[in-house]
């Protein structure tokens, strides 16, 4: 039987509830379309990414020994999906309607793949440019796919340029947080020369670019509807705080895992009405000069 669309919109908002309670906050505050569609976004994310990992929304990651079987699996749902078929899977079906209704270009799709093909392989920057290149497969291009779904045309690079920065934020905050994680499952995502220092020093440059990335992010509000800034804008708030916070810990920032509390989203949520009402005024186009380029 043919999912309904009201059903793989369910599932995929109990997903992002369960796996990402920053962004499942933020997302409350897109208008009802963009919020549907964000969340059946994410919701193949989150499932590609557990079946990479062999992981439960985000939880227990562990190194799995059949990685290229679960990358095979994963891109032959996916391009049925894009090929408009039903898998049977509510995250790959939720992506065949997210690309139906969005146009989204498949290229984006393909990027976020490469992604999950680069921890397939066990792979580990071995230079910052690197580091910034799987940024942008994991979630710059994630950026840009939000940005199509907010309404944006897949055309405007300038645009998709800011989208695919606040990505590229999002996750620098991530690799941040979950250092001591990674390294547990066998993983790293920071350059050797970042490491040299030690942890405390590699995450405090990783919150300081995170910063920078998000600045420039947040540049491209003006471009987009009211209430999609305002998500925006709330969700780079409160992933700002994550980095910030552990940059602040130092050494003790993996002692237990750095989260925002349900007042500090509050405050963001909060903070972001006004930032979002005012953003042209607030938020000034400014330049990408020495940011890192996404691939055309």
């Amino acid at each position: 039987m043919t999912p309904s669309r009201a059903a793989l919109v369910a599932t995929a908002g109990e997903s992002i509830a369960r796996g990402s309670r920053s962004f499942a906050a933020a997302s409350r505050l897109f208008d009802r379309t963009t919020r549907e569609r964000a969340w059946l976004l994410y919701g193949w994310c989150r499932r590609a990414d557990d079946l990479a990992d062999g992981q439960d929304h985000g939880a227990g990651a562990h190194a799995v020994t059949d990685a290229e079987a679960r990358l095979e699996a994963i891109r032959v749902r996916t391009e049925a999906a894009l090929a408009g078929q039903w898998i049977g899977d509510a995250g790959f079906d939720g992506l065949r309607i997210f690309m139906a209704e969005t146009g989204a270009p498949e290229s984006l799709i393909h990027d976020v793949m490469a992604g999950f093909a680069l921890d397939a392989r066990g792979w580990r920057p071995e230079s910052e440019a690197d580091l910034y290149r799987y940024c942008y497969h994991v979630a710059g291009a994630v950026g840009c796919l939000m940005a199509v779904a907010m309404g944006i045309s897949p055309e405007d690079e300038a645009v998709l340029d800011r989208a695919c920065d606040l990505g590229i934020a999002f996750q620098l905050a991530n690799i941040a947080r979950d250092i001591a994680e990674d390294e547990a499952a066998g993983r790293c995502y920071l350059p050797p020369e970042w490491l040299a220092g030690g942890r405390a020093a590699a995450a405090a440059k990783l919150a300081a670019r995170a910063e920078a990335h998000a600045a420039s992010g947040r540049a491209g509000t003006p471009a987009l509807p009211f209430r999609s800034a305002w998500a925006v804008l709330a969700a780079a708030g409160i992933y700002g705080d994550i980095a910030r916070k552990v940059a602040e810990r130092g050494d003790g920032a993996w002692d237990g895992r750095v989260r925002t509390t349900g007042l500090e989203k509050l405050r963001w949520i909060a903070i972001s009405l006004g930032q979002a009402w005012n953003r042209k005024r607030v938020f000034p186009l400014v330049s990408r000069e020495n940011l890192w380029t996404r691939p055309r």
